[in-house]
Protein backbone atom coordinates (compact mmCIF):
# COMPACT_ATOMS: atom_id res chain seq x y z
CA UNK A 1 0.00 0.00 0.00
CA UNK A 2 1.37 3.56 -0.64
CA UNK A 3 -0.15 5.75 1.68
CA UNK A 4 1.83 9.10 0.79
CA UNK A 5 1.87 11.63 3.10
CA UNK A 6 -0.07 15.04 0.86
CA UNK A 7 2.88 16.94 1.06
CA UNK A 8 4.36 14.40 -1.12
CA UNK A 9 2.08 14.68 -3.77
CA UNK A 10 2.75 18.65 -3.61
CA UNK A 11 6.49 17.64 -4.03
CA UNK A 12 5.57 16.07 -7.04
CA UNK A 13 3.25 18.64 -8.53
CA UNK A 14 0.16 17.21 -8.22
CA UNK A 15 -1.38 19.32 -5.96
CA UNK A 16 -2.10 22.19 -8.73
CA UNK A 17 -4.48 25.67 -8.54
CA UNK A 18 -6.53 26.76 -10.77
CA UNK A 19 -7.48 25.96 -14.28
CA UNK A 20 -7.13 27.86 -17.16
CA UNK A 21 -9.52 25.58 -19.36
CA UNK A 22 -13.55 24.66 -19.37
CA UNK A 23 -13.67 21.54 -17.46
CA UNK A 24 -16.77 19.72 -18.14
CA UNK A 25 -18.51 17.81 -15.30
CA UNK A 26 -21.39 15.95 -15.49
CA UNK A 27 -23.04 15.70 -11.50
CA UNK A 28 -24.87 12.54 -10.13
CA UNK A 29 -26.37 11.78 -6.99
CA UNK A 30 -27.55 8.73 -5.47
CA UNK A 31 -30.23 8.61 -3.22
CA UNK A 32 -28.16 8.32 -0.14
CA UNK A 33 -26.79 11.61 -1.04
CA UNK A 34 -23.55 10.68 -2.39
CA UNK A 35 -22.83 13.03 -5.53
CA UNK A 36 -20.34 11.53 -7.83
CA UNK A 37 -18.04 14.61 -10.13
CA UNK A 38 -17.64 12.82 -13.79
CA UNK A 39 -15.15 13.66 -16.46
CA UNK A 40 -14.92 11.34 -19.62
CA UNK A 41 -11.99 11.98 -20.80
CA UNK A 42 -10.15 10.16 -23.58
CA UNK A 43 -6.87 11.44 -24.14
CA UNK A 44 -5.18 8.69 -21.71
CA UNK A 45 -6.90 5.77 -23.08
CA UNK A 46 -7.83 2.62 -21.26
CA UNK A 47 -7.37 4.47 -17.68
CA UNK A 48 -9.15 5.84 -15.10
CA UNK A 49 -8.36 8.02 -12.14
CA UNK A 50 -10.83 7.29 -9.80
CA UNK A 51 -10.95 8.44 -5.83
CA UNK A 52 -13.72 9.66 -3.24
CA UNK A 53 -13.38 12.70 -0.70
CA UNK A 54 -14.68 12.82 2.85
CA UNK A 55 -15.32 16.45 3.62
CA UNK A 56 -13.57 15.69 6.86
CA UNK A 57 -10.31 17.04 8.15
CA UNK A 58 -8.38 18.21 11.55
CA UNK A 59 -10.77 20.72 11.70
CA UNK A 60 -13.11 18.94 11.95
CA UNK A 61 -12.23 17.26 15.83
CA UNK A 62 -11.85 18.64 19.20
CA UNK A 63 -9.43 18.34 22.07
CA UNK A 64 -9.47 14.32 23.23
CA UNK A 65 -9.33 13.46 19.39
CA UNK A 66 -7.13 15.28 17.56
CA UNK A 67 -5.46 13.53 14.89
CA UNK A 68 -8.72 11.02 14.45
CA UNK A 69 -9.06 11.79 10.95
CA UNK A 70 -5.70 11.09 9.67
CA UNK A 71 -6.04 7.89 11.65
CA UNK A 72 -8.74 6.57 9.96
CA UNK A 73 -6.94 7.29 6.22
CA UNK A 74 -4.40 4.36 7.93
CA UNK A 75 -7.80 2.02 9.30
CA UNK A 76 -9.14 2.49 5.78
CA UNK A 77 -6.85 0.20 4.63
CA UNK A 78 -7.03 -2.65 6.75
CA UNK A 79 -9.66 -4.41 5.34
CA UNK A 80 -13.40 -5.86 5.54
CA UNK A 81 -14.77 -9.02 6.68
CA UNK A 82 -13.87 -10.74 3.43
CA UNK A 83 -10.55 -9.10 2.74
CA UNK A 84 -7.74 -8.42 4.88
CA UNK A 85 -8.58 -12.27 7.38
CA UNK A 86 -7.96 -15.80 7.21
CA UNK A 87 -11.37 -15.73 10.01
CA UNK A 88 -13.53 -13.26 9.73
CA UNK A 89 -14.60 -14.83 13.51
CA UNK A 90 -12.04 -15.16 15.01
CA UNK A 91 -11.12 -11.89 14.03
CA UNK A 92 -14.27 -10.04 15.65
CA UNK A 93 -13.27 -12.11 19.13
CA UNK A 94 -9.36 -11.18 18.51
CA UNK A 95 -10.55 -7.51 18.55
CA UNK A 96 -13.24 -7.48 21.20
CA UNK A 97 -11.01 -8.96 23.72
CA UNK A 98 -8.07 -6.35 22.37
CA UNK A 99 -10.85 -3.80 23.24
CA UNK A 100 -11.41 -4.96 26.50
CA UNK A 101 -7.93 -5.34 27.59
CA UNK A 102 -7.15 -1.77 26.23
CA UNK A 103 -10.29 -0.11 27.68
CA UNK A 104 -9.18 -1.41 31.39
CA UNK A 105 -5.72 -0.29 30.44
CA UNK A 106 -6.75 3.55 29.34
CA UNK A 107 -9.02 3.61 32.80
CA UNK A 108 -6.02 2.81 34.57
CA UNK A 109 -4.00 5.95 32.74
CA UNK A 110 -6.45 8.23 33.37
CA UNK A 111 -7.56 8.05 36.82
CA UNK A 112 -4.14 6.39 38.27
CA UNK A 113 -1.11 8.04 35.96
CA UNK A 114 -2.28 11.34 34.90
CA UNK A 115 -3.08 11.84 38.87
CA UNK A 116 0.92 10.37 39.56
CA UNK A 117 1.43 13.16 36.79
CA UNK A 118 -0.02 15.91 38.32
CA UNK A 119 1.25 15.31 41.68
CA UNK A 120 5.33 14.71 39.88
CA UNK A 121 5.25 11.70 40.73
CA UNK A 122 5.91 10.74 37.24
CA UNK A 123 7.37 12.72 34.36
CA UNK A 124 4.86 10.70 31.52
CA UNK A 125 1.58 9.18 32.18
CA UNK A 126 1.77 7.29 28.62
CA UNK A 127 5.33 5.77 29.33
CA UNK A 128 5.16 2.36 30.20
CA UNK A 129 8.40 2.73 31.90
CA UNK A 130 6.11 4.25 34.70
CA UNK A 131 3.72 1.64 34.14
CA UNK A 132 2.05 -0.04 37.73
CA UNK A 133 1.96 -3.72 38.23
CA UNK A 134 -1.42 -4.11 36.95
CA UNK A 135 -0.62 -2.01 34.25
CA UNK A 136 2.21 -4.43 32.91
CA UNK A 137 0.41 -7.47 33.46
CA UNK A 138 -2.32 -5.82 30.77
CA UNK A 139 -0.26 -4.76 28.24
CA UNK A 140 1.72 -8.26 28.00
CA UNK A 141 -1.75 -9.81 27.27
CA UNK A 142 -2.56 -6.87 24.63
CA UNK A 143 0.42 -7.74 22.85
CA UNK A 144 -0.29 -11.41 23.21
CA UNK A 145 -3.39 -11.11 21.79
CA UNK A 146 -2.22 -8.89 19.24
CA UNK A 147 0.52 -11.11 18.00
CA UNK A 148 -2.00 -13.90 17.95
CA UNK A 149 -4.00 -11.74 16.06
CA UNK A 150 -1.64 -11.31 13.60
CA UNK A 151 -1.81 -14.61 12.38
CA UNK A 152 -5.62 -14.73 10.87
CA UNK A 153 -4.61 -11.21 9.41
CA UNK A 154 -3.85 -10.88 5.84
CA UNK A 155 -1.32 -7.97 5.24
CA UNK A 156 -1.90 -5.24 2.74
CA UNK A 157 -4.45 -7.85 0.62
CA UNK A 158 -6.57 -5.00 0.09
CA UNK A 159 -3.84 -2.91 -2.12
CA UNK A 160 -2.56 -6.56 -3.41
CA UNK A 161 -6.19 -6.77 -4.94
CA UNK A 162 -5.86 -4.08 -7.04
CA UNK A 163 -1.82 -4.39 -7.74
CA UNK A 164 -2.70 -7.73 -9.38
CA UNK A 165 -5.40 -5.93 -11.82
CA UNK A 166 -3.41 -3.57 -12.67
CA UNK A 167 -4.25 -0.42 -10.97
CA UNK A 168 -1.46 2.12 -10.08
CA UNK A 169 -0.75 4.98 -7.79
CA UNK A 170 -3.06 3.72 -5.02
CA UNK A 171 -2.91 6.29 -2.04
CA UNK A 172 -4.67 8.58 0.07
CA UNK A 173 -3.99 11.81 2.28
CA UNK A 174 -5.39 13.65 5.09
CA UNK A 175 -5.09 17.68 5.27
CA UNK A 176 -7.13 20.39 7.53
CA UNK A 177 -10.02 20.14 5.88
CA UNK A 178 -10.43 16.59 3.82
CA UNK A 179 -9.88 13.04 3.73
CA UNK A 180 -8.65 11.63 -0.20
CA UNK A 181 -8.47 7.64 -1.20
CA UNK A 182 -7.70 7.51 -5.12
CA UNK A 183 -6.49 5.20 -7.61
CA UNK A 184 -5.69 4.57 -11.46
CA UNK A 185 -7.48 1.76 -12.56
CA UNK A 186 -7.70 0.00 -16.03
CA UNK A 187 -10.88 1.23 -17.83
CA UNK A 188 -12.49 -2.60 -17.58
CA UNK A 189 -11.72 -2.73 -13.84
CA UNK A 190 -14.35 0.45 -12.76
CA UNK A 191 -16.85 -2.08 -11.64
CA UNK A 192 -13.67 -3.63 -9.15
CA UNK A 193 -13.24 0.09 -7.70
CA UNK A 194 -16.77 0.63 -7.09
CA UNK A 195 -16.62 -2.75 -5.29
CA UNK A 196 -13.75 -2.59 -3.56
CA UNK A 197 -14.39 1.46 -2.39
CA UNK A 198 -18.19 0.93 -1.64
CA UNK A 199 -17.07 -2.27 0.51
CA UNK A 200 -14.31 -0.48 2.51
CA UNK A 201 -17.53 2.14 3.34
CA UNK A 202 -20.04 -0.25 4.00
CA UNK A 203 -18.06 -3.30 5.85
CA UNK A 204 -14.61 -1.83 6.84
CA UNK A 205 -13.25 -4.42 10.18
CA UNK A 206 -10.38 -2.18 11.78
CA UNK A 207 -8.49 -4.82 12.95
CA UNK A 208 -5.20 -4.23 14.40
CA UNK A 209 -6.47 -1.04 16.26
CA UNK A 210 -3.87 -0.53 18.59
CA UNK A 211 -0.70 -1.39 16.87
CA UNK A 212 -1.88 1.06 14.30
CA UNK A 213 -1.98 3.93 16.93
CA UNK A 214 2.09 3.02 17.42
CA UNK A 215 2.42 3.37 13.76
CA UNK A 216 1.04 7.03 13.95
CA UNK A 217 3.09 7.60 16.84
CA UNK A 218 5.88 6.72 15.28
CA UNK A 219 5.18 8.91 11.87
CA UNK A 220 4.63 11.76 14.28
CA UNK A 221 7.99 11.22 15.44
CA UNK A 222 10.07 10.70 12.51
CA UNK A 223 7.61 13.47 10.32
CA UNK A 224 7.42 16.17 12.65
CA UNK A 225 9.17 15.60 16.22
CA UNK A 226 12.60 14.12 14.11
CA UNK A 227 12.26 17.22 11.71
CA UNK A 228 14.84 19.90 12.46
CA UNK A 229 11.95 22.38 12.33
CA UNK A 230 8.91 20.57 12.77
CA UNK A 231 7.95 20.85 16.61
CA UNK A 232 8.63 25.05 15.64
CA UNK A 233 6.40 24.93 13.22
CA UNK A 234 3.89 23.05 15.38
CA UNK A 235 4.41 25.44 17.99
CA UNK A 236 3.97 28.85 15.53
CA UNK A 237 0.78 27.18 13.90
CA UNK A 238 -0.75 26.96 17.28
CA UNK A 239 0.41 30.78 18.01
CA UNK A 240 -1.07 31.93 15.25
CA UNK A 241 -4.35 30.09 15.24
CA UNK A 242 -6.02 31.50 18.85
CA UNK A 243 -9.20 30.38 18.23
CA UNK A 244 -9.65 28.43 15.04
CA UNK A 245 -9.29 24.30 15.29
CA UNK A 246 -6.86 24.71 12.45
CA UNK A 247 -4.49 25.65 15.68
CA UNK A 248 -3.44 21.56 15.75
CA UNK A 249 -1.65 19.14 13.22
CA UNK A 250 -3.11 16.64 11.11
CA UNK A 251 -1.58 14.05 13.50
CA UNK A 252 -2.77 15.08 16.48
CA UNK A 253 -1.55 15.58 19.83
CA UNK A 254 0.42 12.52 21.49
CA UNK A 255 -2.17 11.92 24.36
CA UNK A 256 -5.48 12.28 22.34
CA UNK A 257 -3.93 9.28 19.79
CA UNK A 258 -3.18 7.27 22.66
CA UNK A 259 -6.29 7.66 23.93
CA UNK A 260 -8.67 6.83 20.87
CA UNK A 261 -11.61 4.70 21.70
CA UNK A 262 -13.25 2.21 19.68
CA UNK A 263 -16.76 4.32 20.80
CA UNK A 264 -15.61 7.40 19.84
CA UNK A 265 -13.61 5.99 16.12
CA UNK A 266 -17.23 4.36 15.35
CA UNK A 267 -18.90 7.77 16.61
CA UNK A 268 -16.94 9.75 14.40
CA UNK A 269 -17.24 7.09 11.28
CA UNK A 270 -21.01 7.05 11.68
CA UNK A 271 -21.21 11.19 10.84
CA UNK A 272 -18.15 11.55 8.51
CA UNK A 273 -17.63 8.65 6.44
CA UNK A 274 -21.27 7.88 5.39
CA UNK A 275 -22.64 8.44 1.94
CA UNK A 276 -23.82 11.91 2.68
CA UNK A 277 -20.63 13.74 3.06
CA UNK A 278 -18.13 12.06 0.69
CA UNK A 279 -18.02 13.21 -3.21
CA UNK A 280 -16.65 10.34 -5.79
CA UNK A 281 -14.63 11.24 -8.71
CA UNK A 282 -14.08 9.75 -11.69
CA UNK A 283 -11.49 11.08 -14.41
CA UNK A 284 -11.03 9.23 -17.56
CA UNK A 285 -11.61 7.05 -20.60
CA UNK A 286 -14.98 6.13 -19.90
CA UNK A 287 -18.70 6.91 -20.54
CA UNK A 288 -20.76 8.30 -18.19
CA UNK A 289 -23.94 6.71 -19.11
CA UNK A 290 -22.03 3.29 -18.56
CA UNK A 291 -20.84 3.80 -15.18
CA UNK A 292 -24.04 5.57 -13.49
CA UNK A 293 -25.69 2.04 -13.11
CA UNK A 294 -22.73 0.34 -10.82
CA UNK A 295 -22.07 3.59 -9.21
CA UNK A 296 -25.93 2.89 -8.55
CA UNK A 297 -25.91 -0.84 -7.67
CA UNK A 298 -22.49 -0.89 -5.16
CA UNK A 299 -22.25 2.53 -3.40
CA UNK A 300 -26.36 2.98 -3.90
CA UNK A 301 -26.35 0.44 -0.42
CA UNK A 302 -24.33 2.59 1.65
CA UNK A 303 -26.83 3.92 4.44
CA UNK A 304 -26.97 7.88 4.85
CA UNK A 305 -25.87 8.93 8.37
CA UNK A 306 -28.38 9.31 11.02
CA UNK A 307 -26.28 12.65 12.08
CA UNK A 308 -25.44 15.37 9.11
CA UNK A 309 -22.06 16.55 10.22
CA UNK A 310 -22.32 19.38 12.15
CA UNK A 311 -20.84 22.73 10.90
CA UNK A 312 -17.36 24.24 12.35
CA UNK A 313 -18.77 27.10 13.84
CA UNK A 314 -15.47 28.42 16.11
CA UNK A 315 -14.39 31.45 13.63
CA UNK A 316 -10.59 32.58 13.98
CA UNK A 317 -10.72 35.47 16.59
CA UNK A 318 -9.31 38.71 15.53
CA UNK A 319 -6.14 39.23 16.24
CA UNK A 320 -4.99 42.70 17.96
CA UNK A 321 -1.11 42.50 18.86
CA UNK A 322 1.67 41.05 16.79
CA UNK A 323 2.77 37.67 18.17
CA UNK A 324 6.63 36.17 17.64
CA UNK A 325 8.19 33.28 18.31
CA UNK A 326 11.79 33.01 18.60
CA UNK A 327 13.32 29.43 17.84
CA UNK A 328 16.72 27.46 17.79
CA UNK A 329 17.07 24.37 15.52
CA UNK A 330 19.30 22.37 13.50
CA UNK A 331 18.82 24.07 10.28
CA UNK A 332 19.99 27.36 8.32
CA UNK A 333 18.76 30.62 10.06
CA UNK A 334 15.38 31.80 8.18
CA UNK A 335 11.95 33.59 8.92
CA UNK A 336 7.95 33.33 8.07
CA UNK A 337 6.31 36.39 9.00
CA UNK A 338 2.32 35.29 8.48
CA UNK A 339 -0.75 37.23 8.28
CA UNK A 340 -5.00 36.55 8.71
CA UNK A 341 -6.49 36.76 5.58
CA UNK A 342 -8.92 35.20 3.58
CA UNK A 343 -10.84 31.49 3.09
CA UNK A 344 -11.33 29.27 0.35
CA UNK A 345 -12.96 31.41 -2.94
CA UNK A 346 -12.96 34.41 -1.18
CA UNK A 347 -13.29 37.76 -3.26
CA UNK A 348 -10.10 39.19 -1.91
CA UNK A 349 -8.17 35.48 -2.55
CA UNK A 350 -7.53 36.12 -6.32
CA UNK A 351 -5.84 39.06 -5.39
CA UNK A 352 -3.64 38.01 -2.82
CA UNK A 353 -3.20 34.77 -5.06
CA UNK A 354 -1.83 37.49 -7.89
CA UNK A 355 0.30 39.41 -5.38
CA UNK A 356 1.91 36.42 -4.44
CA UNK A 357 2.94 35.67 -8.06
CA UNK A 358 4.53 39.08 -8.34
CA UNK A 359 7.06 38.14 -5.90
CA UNK A 360 7.81 34.51 -6.76
CA UNK A 361 9.95 32.62 -8.91
CA UNK A 362 13.22 34.38 -11.02
CA UNK A 363 11.69 37.51 -12.15
CA UNK A 364 10.14 38.08 -9.14
CA UNK A 365 10.36 41.35 -7.17
CA UNK A 366 11.77 39.10 -3.88
CA UNK A 367 14.23 37.08 -5.95
CA UNK A 368 15.26 40.59 -7.59
CA UNK A 369 16.05 42.39 -4.34
CA UNK A 370 16.89 39.83 -1.69
CA UNK A 371 18.83 37.02 -4.03
CA UNK A 372 20.09 38.71 -6.51
CA UNK A 373 19.97 42.79 -5.63
CA UNK A 374 21.06 42.37 -1.90
CA UNK A 375 22.38 39.18 -1.20
CA UNK A 376 20.66 38.70 2.27
CA UNK A 377 19.02 35.32 0.98
CA UNK A 378 19.99 32.03 -0.25
CA UNK A 379 15.82 31.42 -0.85
CA UNK A 380 12.64 33.68 -0.38
CA UNK A 381 8.55 32.41 -0.86
CA UNK A 382 5.39 33.93 -0.33
CA UNK A 383 1.91 32.68 -0.85
CA UNK A 384 -1.61 32.91 -0.14
CA UNK A 385 -3.10 29.66 2.08
CA UNK A 386 -6.68 29.84 1.68
CA UNK A 387 -8.62 26.83 3.73
CA UNK A 388 -11.97 26.40 4.03
CA UNK A 389 -13.09 28.09 7.17
CA UNK A 390 -9.64 30.35 7.49
CA UNK A 391 -6.74 31.87 5.18
CA UNK A 392 -3.16 33.50 5.53
CA UNK A 393 -0.30 34.98 3.53
CA UNK A 394 3.18 34.29 4.30
CA UNK A 395 6.77 35.34 3.70
CA UNK A 396 9.26 32.73 4.30
CA UNK A 397 13.19 33.02 3.34
CA UNK A 398 16.38 31.25 4.81
CA UNK A 399 19.44 33.76 5.24
CA UNK A 400 22.80 34.20 3.22
CA UNK A 401 26.24 34.59 4.05
CA UNK A 402 26.77 36.75 7.35
CA UNK A 403 22.80 38.50 7.10
CA UNK A 404 20.51 37.54 9.86
CA UNK A 405 16.90 36.87 9.69
CA UNK A 406 15.62 40.56 11.10
CA UNK A 407 17.70 41.37 7.82
CA UNK A 408 15.22 39.57 5.32
CA UNK A 409 12.35 41.09 7.69
CA UNK A 410 13.19 44.30 6.98
CA UNK A 411 13.51 43.73 3.51
CA UNK A 412 10.05 42.07 3.21
CA UNK A 413 8.50 45.40 4.90
CA UNK A 414 10.21 47.59 2.10
CA UNK A 415 8.87 45.22 -0.72
CA UNK A 416 5.60 45.37 1.25
CA UNK A 417 5.82 48.89 1.14
CA UNK A 418 5.97 49.21 -2.36
CA UNK A 419 3.04 47.09 -2.61
CA UNK A 420 1.24 49.27 -0.51
CA UNK A 421 2.08 52.72 -1.85
CA UNK A 422 2.83 52.03 -5.72
CA UNK A 423 0.59 50.40 -8.48
CA UNK A 424 2.10 47.34 -9.91
CA UNK A 425 2.66 48.05 -13.49
CA UNK A 426 0.78 46.49 -16.20
CA UNK A 427 3.44 44.87 -18.02
CA UNK A 428 4.65 43.50 -15.18
CA UNK A 429 0.92 42.36 -13.91
CA UNK A 430 0.21 40.97 -17.36
CA UNK A 431 3.20 39.02 -17.46
CA UNK A 432 2.25 37.63 -13.65
CA UNK A 433 -0.85 36.93 -15.49
CA UNK A 434 0.27 35.22 -18.78
CA UNK A 435 2.36 32.98 -16.45
CA UNK A 436 -0.16 31.85 -14.21
CA UNK A 437 -2.66 30.87 -17.34
CA UNK A 438 0.25 28.85 -18.80
CA UNK A 439 0.63 26.76 -15.41
CA UNK A 440 -1.94 26.34 -14.96
CA UNK A 441 -3.46 25.01 -17.97
CA UNK A 442 -0.31 22.16 -18.02
CA UNK A 443 -1.64 21.35 -14.46
CA UNK A 444 -4.70 20.25 -15.86
CA UNK A 445 -3.65 17.75 -18.68
CA UNK A 446 -2.83 14.32 -16.81
CA UNK A 447 -6.48 12.66 -15.28
CA UNK A 448 -4.92 12.18 -11.94
CA UNK A 449 -4.25 16.04 -11.32
CA UNK A 450 -7.91 16.90 -12.55
CA UNK A 451 -9.31 14.20 -9.86
CA UNK A 452 -7.22 15.87 -7.16
CA UNK A 453 -8.76 19.34 -8.07
CA UNK A 454 -11.98 18.54 -8.34
CA UNK A 455 -12.28 16.12 -5.22
CA UNK A 456 -10.72 18.68 -3.09
CA UNK A 457 -12.58 22.09 -4.82
CA UNK A 458 -15.76 20.12 -3.90
CA UNK A 459 -14.74 19.45 -0.80
CA UNK A 460 -14.00 23.06 0.19
CA UNK A 461 -16.59 24.42 -1.85
CA UNK A 462 -17.45 23.67 -5.16
CA UNK A 463 -15.67 21.83 -7.62
CA UNK A 464 -16.60 24.81 -10.34
CA UNK A 465 -13.71 27.20 -9.01
CA UNK A 466 -11.83 25.33 -11.36
CA UNK A 467 -13.43 27.11 -14.22
CA UNK A 468 -14.49 30.33 -12.52
CA UNK A 469 -10.85 31.13 -10.44
CA UNK A 470 -9.08 31.77 -14.05
CA UNK A 471 -11.63 34.60 -14.66
CA UNK A 472 -11.32 36.16 -11.25
CA UNK A 473 -7.56 36.01 -11.25
CA UNK A 474 -7.27 37.71 -15.19
CA UNK A 475 -9.57 40.11 -13.50
CA UNK A 476 -7.64 41.49 -10.70
CA UNK A 477 -6.33 45.00 -11.17
CA UNK A 478 -3.38 47.04 -9.80
CA UNK A 479 -5.95 48.62 -7.28
CA UNK A 480 -6.90 45.53 -6.20
CA UNK A 481 -3.49 44.33 -5.07
CA UNK A 482 -2.71 47.30 -3.19
CA UNK A 483 -6.29 47.57 -1.54
CA UNK A 484 -5.57 43.68 -0.26
CA UNK A 485 -2.00 44.69 0.63
CA UNK A 486 -2.98 47.83 2.94
CA UNK A 487 -6.16 45.45 4.44
CA UNK A 488 -4.36 42.68 5.72
CA UNK A 489 -0.58 42.83 5.92
CA UNK A 490 -1.11 45.50 8.89
CA UNK A 491 1.76 44.85 12.10
CA UNK A 492 -1.03 44.04 15.01
CA UNK A 493 -1.92 41.01 11.83
CA UNK A 494 1.42 39.15 12.19
CA UNK A 495 2.78 36.99 13.47
CA UNK A 496 6.79 36.74 13.03
CA UNK A 497 8.84 33.13 13.37
CA UNK A 498 12.45 33.71 13.75
CA UNK A 499 14.54 30.43 13.52
CA UNK A 500 18.61 30.37 14.78
CA UNK A 501 21.22 27.79 14.07
CA UNK A 502 21.59 26.15 17.53
CA UNK A 503 24.68 26.01 18.54
CA UNK A 504 27.28 23.37 17.55
CA UNK A 505 25.10 22.08 14.41
CA UNK A 506 25.99 21.16 11.38
CA UNK A 507 23.85 21.00 8.11
CA UNK A 508 26.05 21.16 5.44
CA UNK A 509 26.83 17.43 4.68
CA UNK A 510 22.55 17.01 4.09
CA UNK A 511 21.97 17.75 0.46
CA UNK A 512 18.78 18.94 1.69
CA UNK A 513 20.19 21.75 3.27
CA UNK A 514 20.37 23.26 0.12
CA UNK A 515 17.31 23.50 -0.90
CA UNK A 516 14.96 26.22 -0.22
CA UNK A 517 13.14 26.04 2.95
CA UNK A 518 9.66 24.96 1.66
CA UNK A 519 11.04 22.28 -0.05
CA UNK A 520 13.25 21.24 1.95
CA UNK A 521 10.47 20.87 4.65
CA UNK A 522 8.59 18.56 2.22
CA UNK A 523 11.70 16.51 0.71
CA UNK A 524 11.93 16.45 5.07
CA UNK A 525 8.85 15.67 5.49
CA UNK A 526 8.35 13.04 2.85
CA UNK A 527 11.65 11.20 3.28
CA UNK A 528 11.10 10.43 7.27
CA UNK A 529 7.22 8.86 6.47
CA UNK A 530 9.16 6.74 3.76
CA UNK A 531 11.07 5.55 6.00
CA UNK A 532 8.53 4.57 8.81
CA UNK A 533 6.90 1.69 6.19
CA UNK A 534 7.92 -1.80 7.00
CA UNK A 535 7.20 -3.23 3.68
CA UNK A 536 10.42 -3.94 1.71
CA UNK A 537 8.66 -4.63 -1.36
CA UNK A 538 6.64 -1.70 -1.56
CA UNK A 539 9.91 0.34 -0.34
CA UNK A 540 11.31 -1.16 -4.03
CA UNK A 541 8.31 0.27 -6.01
CA UNK A 542 8.64 3.58 -4.45
CA UNK A 543 12.49 3.59 -4.88
CA UNK A 544 11.61 2.93 -8.86
CA UNK A 545 9.33 5.35 -9.40
CA UNK A 546 11.65 7.90 -7.43
CA UNK A 547 14.80 7.05 -9.66
CA UNK A 548 12.70 7.73 -12.76
CA UNK A 549 11.78 11.18 -11.76
CA UNK A 550 15.42 11.63 -10.49
CA UNK A 551 16.35 11.12 -13.65
CA UNK A 552 14.62 13.79 -14.86
CA UNK A 553 15.10 16.52 -11.90
CA UNK A 554 16.68 19.88 -12.51
CA UNK A 555 20.35 19.46 -11.68
CA UNK A 556 19.90 22.03 -8.17
CA UNK A 557 17.23 19.33 -7.43
CA UNK A 558 18.93 16.01 -8.13
CA UNK A 559 21.21 15.80 -4.85
CA UNK A 560 18.41 15.65 -2.77
CA UNK A 561 16.59 13.05 -4.61
CA UNK A 562 20.11 10.93 -4.85
CA UNK A 563 20.01 11.61 -0.93
CA UNK A 564 16.30 10.11 -0.45
CA UNK A 565 17.16 7.50 -2.71
CA UNK A 566 20.12 6.12 -0.70
CA UNK A 567 18.39 6.89 2.71
CA UNK A 568 15.45 4.57 1.32
CA UNK A 569 17.97 2.00 -0.33
CA UNK A 570 19.22 1.55 3.63
CA UNK A 571 15.86 1.17 4.83
CA UNK A 572 15.36 -2.01 2.15
CA UNK A 573 18.18 -3.72 3.73
CA UNK A 574 17.65 -2.84 7.08
CA UNK A 575 14.04 -4.70 6.72
CA UNK A 576 15.67 -7.43 4.77
CA UNK A 577 18.28 -8.17 7.48
CA UNK A 578 15.56 -8.50 9.56
CA UNK A 579 16.81 -5.80 11.85
CA UNK A 580 13.21 -3.92 12.17
CA UNK A 581 10.39 -6.63 12.79
CA UNK A 582 7.43 -5.55 13.85
CA UNK A 583 6.27 -5.58 17.37
CA UNK A 584 2.96 -6.89 17.02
Amino acid sequence: MQRFTWIFITLIGLAAPAAAQQVDVEEFTLDNGMKFLLAPRHEEPNTISCGWVAKVGSVNERPGITGISHFFEHMMFKGTTTIGTRDAAADADFMARQKAVKDKLNHLVWNVQYGRFFRGEIDDPWDEANDTDEMRALRAELKSLMKEHGETIVKNEFSQIYTNAGATRLNAGTSNDWTIFFVTVPANKVELWAWMESDRLHDSVFREFYAERDVVHEERRMTLESSPTGELDEQFDAMFWQSSPYAWSVVGWPSDISSYTREQFDAYFNIYYRPNNIIGVLVGDFEAEAVKPLLREYFGRLQRGAQDPPPVVTLEVRQVAEKRLYGECDCPPQIEVRYHTVPFNHRDSFALQILAEILNGRTGRLYKSMIEGSEIASSAYAGQDSRKYAGYFAFAGEVKGDAAPEDLERAWYGELERLQNEPVPDQELQKVKNQVAADSYRRLQRNGMLLFQLALYEASGGWRYINENPVKLMAVTAGDIMRVADTYFDKSNRCVAIYTRRAGSDTEDNPLASLPPQLRRQFEETLTRLLSYDDPDELRQLVERLEMGASQAPADIRPAMEYMLEKLRQRITELEAGGDQESS
